[in-house]
Parts: C-alpha cells; structure tokens; sequence
C-alpha cells in the first residue's frame, strides 16, 4: 500500500494545520480536505482560531513549550501547543477580561473578521494548488455558477470580471462558513498560472472599510458591505493585491446595494 492510501487520521489534519505534517503524507490530506467539507471546515476553525491568537498574542504563543509541560510519549500534546497557548489566552480573556470589555461596549480581542480572514486563506491555500480539481463549478457555466451560490448562501453574488487586470474566471465552490452557514469561493488565475480567490461570508457588520490582513505564503484584503464580508487573497504582492480587491468591490458593490 503506498503511503498516499493510507487513511487521513485526526492527529495528522492537526499537524497539517500545524504545518508539522511530513512531506510525503502532504498531498494525501490536502486530498482528503478537498473531498471531505467538513474535516476542511474544522481544519480551517482550528487554523482561524491559531492565525487569529497569533495576530494578536504573537509573543505568547510562540514561545516554546516549558520542559515541564513536555509529553515526549504523546506526539499530539507536543504538536498542538500552539492551540493548547491560544486556549489559553482565551480562557484567561473570558475569565478576567470579558465583564471589563462588555461593561466599556468593547469588541471582544478575537472578532469576527479575524476568524473570517483565516477561513479564507485557508480556503485559498488549500484550493489555488489544486490542479484537477480547483473548482466544482467551472468559467464555462459562471452564470449558473453564480446563480447556484447566491441561492445557497442567501444573498445576490456577482462574479467580477478581473480581465483588466490580467485575471480569468477559473470557476467556484461552495464552501462551509461560520455557524453553519454557507460561503461562496471565486477563483481567478493570471496567464502565469498564479491564482487569486474571492471569498463572501455572512457577516454581523453592515459595512467595513478596506483592509488589509498579511499572512504567511498568501494575504488578504477585505471589506463588508451589507453584511456580506468579502476577502480577495493571493500571494501577490501587497500593492497588487490592492488593486485587484479595489476592481472586485467597484463590481459588487452595485450588486450590494441593489440587493
């Protein structure tokens, strides 16, 4: 049996979003995540939840993990010490913090963006490499594509037109959001082969300004409008990323407000 055929194990989706997976079992989980929607959601909440605690309490959770604590038996102990900081932190905020931020009408440190902005990228980092499978839906159906997505996620999506700034429409997917709600996924590629996604969310906020959320081999640029968060990522450079997002949001943002 080759090691490709092995089964997917919990243990390795952690240390795949711990990125300790080893190379060789690499391509057989991002297979699995592209056929399995909901161990890719869960993946997703758990590397939100880490890329999340990380922009904020960077210097905590990178620190090593204290001899005393070490569990050299139990690899999964040692391999998920990044979620074992975050928890944490979080418990710490919910135990000390959380009446102080309520009382000042404070948003909690984690908000909703961060979590969204994870599931983003990670959608992009797991899909833009994809080469047979990138999108359930391809170009050649687009008006259908958008009319499927719109439906299952509850609200009117367009598809922007990228082509001015050297981007063709490969396709999309319907992917798993927060709370169980749906998400829609736009996948774009320029002649060199390099891909850009969309990714729309529900959103709690009526309407954000542009931002921008770097991140390790991919970044992102987001905004809300009419609570539909929208995330444009890639690994183009920062100012590229820009005017891509920019080009996105100058077409649905008519879309958005005839909704």
């Amino acid at each position: 049996m080759k090691n490709n055929d092995l089964p997917v194990t919990e243990e390795e989706l952690h240390a795949f979003v711990d990125g300790e997976l080893p190379p060789d079992r690499r391509e057989a989980v991002e297979a699995w995540l592209a056929a399995h929607p909901e161990d890719a959601a869960r993946a997703g909440a758990w590397r939100a939840q880490s890329e999340a605690i990380r922009a904020r309490y960077h210097d905590i959770a990178a620190q090593p993990v204290p001899s005393r604590l070490k569990l050299d038996r139990i690899s999964y102990a040692a391999r998920s010490w990044k979620i074992m900081a975050a928890a944490s932190v979080v418990a710490a905020l919910l135990i000390g913090g959380a009446a102080g931020w309520i009382a000042r009408g404070r948003s909690p440190a984690i908000n909703e963006f961060d979590m969204l902005a994870a599931q983003a990228l990670d959608a992009h980092r797991l899909y833009a490499v994809e080469v047979r499978h990138p999108v359930e839906v391809s170009a050649a159906e687009t008006d259908h594509l958008v009319q499927w997505l719109s439906k299952r996620v509850g609200y009117q999506l367009r598809a922007p037109n990228l082509e001015a700034m050297g981007l063709t429409l490969v396709g999309g997917r319907l992917l798993p959001g927060e709370n169980g709600a749906a998400a829609a996924f736009f996948m774009y590629e320029n002649p060199s082969g390099d891909r850009i996604t969309l990714y729309c969310a529900h959103a709690k906020t009526p309407a954000t300004a542009m931002r921008y959320n770097p991140a390790e081999k991919a970044s992102a640029v987001y905004w809300a409008e009419n609570n539909v968060a929208y995330f444009v990522s890639g690994a183009a450079e920062r100012k590229q990323l820009w005017k891509v997002a920019r080009a996105a949001y100058e077409q649905i943002e008519p879309a958005g407000k005839g909704s």
